[in-house]
């Protein structure tokens, strides 16, 4: 079972997001929690909170009760770009530059682990045979190469 929680219009920028979230990535719910509450970067407190968020999703989704936290894990994290705010800063001899205030839109998807330690869900294969028997057959071509080596094999032997 899994949830999402996407926190948008962020006022920071992807770049210092992608940083923070990339600890996160594929580690236990517990383990994300600790470090991103004890992560002296101030986009860690939006994630933090973001995460809170998709761990409270998934715990109402299930029906039967409360799942324990020991069970999940961050199963995908990533960031999009976000509107820009746009602003004019003065410049030497009357020019402007401008400076582009950026924001991004953070998601979180949190999975439950199952007891052996491997992902829930899992998308099944499709079988074996069907998709060999779709790849059409080609036949090797002997090259140069491939009849040289295999000349010298012969007079070696």
């Amino acid at each position: 079972m899994e949830a999402q929680a996407l926190n948008r219009f962020v006022g920071t920028s992807p770049r210092k997001m992608m940083i923070v979230i990339d600890l996160i990535r594929g580690k236990g719910v517990e383990e994300a929690l600790s470090m991103l509450h004890f992560s002296p970067k101030h986009a860690a407190k939006d994630a933090e909170k973001t995460l809170r968020s998709a761990i409270s999703n998934l715990q109402s989704k299930d029906q039967a009760g409360r799942v324990d936290t020991a069970t999940m894990y961050v199963k995908e994290v990533f960031v999009n770009g976000g509107p820009m705010a746009k602003r004019i800063s003065p410049a030497p001899m009357g020019r402007a530059f401008r400076i582009r205030k950026r924001s991004h839109h953070l998601t979180i998807i949190v999975a439950t682990r199952d007891a052996k330690g491997k992902a829930a869900a899992k998308p099944a294969a499709a079988p074996k045979g069907a998709a060999e028997e779709t790849a059409p057959k080609t036949k090797k071509k002997a090259t140069k190469a491939t009849k040289q080596e295999s000349t010298t094999e012969t007079k070696e032997s």
